[in-house]
């Protein structure tokens, strides 16, 4: 089957967050969540299962953890066994929830920052101290983690890792040798690693995901990774995510935390993500070169186009992140000019902590021709600014 990215969807009447937040006339290209249909058979085993008429509490069928390890293994030669599988209505309340079964109030967690918010919520969420690491910008604008200074940002205090690989707002895919340098510092600190692991599938060419779990036994017994179908095949409103522990112990501290306060899940977002990973690979390949030919697009237009604003290739995820602090903006806050002059919705950079000021979040999961307005709307009022003496 071939899929048409380029189909324009109306999803203003479908309270939809992404498109009913703002003004009739501002055009979203903020929170993640994409701008096309679902894959088919998604689509066909909601309308089938929906057609039954009944909607009781969910059986969670072995068949999903059995593809789901198997998607493991076969993506990135990484072994589970189906008992580490843990199905949640959302990556969110996993990572919050794998805090709390890990770590005392006052315990330190270390975040790299910027940093997705919700990540930047779960120290106060908890109780837990904010033991921050800035990631460093190279001169090109792609990131990396100073792997010299990482094991100096865990203090006495510290407890846990919480890592976003891919990371989001970056975009950067974490190379291999990357991750050993900060899972053997963990190891050598006694940290429990939380991996916020929810773009995993969108990776661009020349890119290769590796779950930070799956370097080596002893660095999946201290680690909690979060994955989920809802980027992937953009089933975000469905609330269905994955928590795969492979630690019986550290599962048993997890699902201790998830009794009666995260109780089973919603029938449509497990039909939905059953279906998905079953039956969604093709459509996830046709997406894959959409959004890279997007990416692609983008790039040369900002280079081209958008006077003071820089932007590195993202190497993961559907989200671009915007370095407008060279732009004659007066006051240095991008969102606000964009969302006013240009009427375009992007995520603010501030919000997401330490080096995130003078940035915009772009979300560029969208048909081409969303994408191209939304970025001539933004050169039109880059364009209108006057000019610096």
């Amino acid at each position: 089957m071939s899929y048409d990215f380029d189909r324009v969807i109306d999803r203003r009447r479908t309270a939809s967050n992404k498109w009913r937040k703002y003004g009739d006339d501002v055009l979203p290209l903020w929170v993640a969540d994409m701008d096309f249909a679902s894959p088919e058979p998604v689509v066909r085993a909601l309308r089938e299962r929906a057609e039954h008429g009944v909607y009781g509490y969910l059986y969670e069928e072995p068949e999903f953890a059995e593809i789901f390890v198997d998607r493991l293994q076969k993506r990135y030669g990484w072994r589970v066994s189906p008992e580490a599988v843990v199905l949640l209505p959302g990556v969110i309340p996993g990572f919050n929830m794998a805090a709390r079964a890990v770590a005392e109030p006052g315990d330190g967690i270390l975040i790299q920052t910027p940093a997705y918010p919700p990540l930047l919520r779960v120290p106060g969420n908890i109780g837990l101290t904010h033991d921050a690491m800035e990631l460093t910008r190279q001169a090109g604008g792609r990131y990396v983690v100073d792997l010299d200074a990482f094991p100096s940002a865990i203090r006495e205090r510290t407890k846990v890792f919480l890592l976003c690989n891919p990371h989001n707002p970056v975009g950067r895919a974490y190379e291999r040798a990357e991750l050993e340098v900060m899972a053997q510092a963990c190891l050598r600190h006694d940290l429990v690693i939380i991996s916020d692991e929810i773009h995993c599938d969108i990776m661009f060419s020349g890119h290769q995901h590796t779950p930070i779990a799956s370097l080596a036994p002893e660095i999946a017994s201290r680690t909690l990774t979060m994955m989920a179908p809802s980027k992937t095949f953009n089933l975000a409103g469905l609330k269905c995510s994955v928590a795969v522990i492979p630690d019986a112990r550290l599962r048993e501290r997890f699902l201790a935390q998830k009794l009666d306060l995260v109780h089973g899940l919603n029938v449509f977002g497990f039909t939905a993500a059953l279906a998905a990973y079953r039956d969604g690979q093709a459509w996830l390949d046709e997406l894959l070169r959409y959004l890279e030919a997007n990416r692609d697009f983008m790039h040369e237009y900002v280079r081209a186009n958008l006077s003071g604003v820089t932007m590195s290739p993202p190497e993961a995820t559907y989200l671009a992140w915007l370095d407008c602090r060279e732009a004659p903006i007066l006051g240095g806050d991008p969102w606000t000019f964009f969302l006013e002059r240009a009427k375009v919705a992007l995520n603010d950079g501030a919000a997401f902590g330490a080096g995130g000021k003078g940035f915009v979040r772009l979300n560029f999961a969208c048909p081409r021709s969303t994408l191209q307005e939304g970025l001539e709307r933004m050169r039109g009022a880059l364009a209108a600014l006057p000019r610096r003496a």
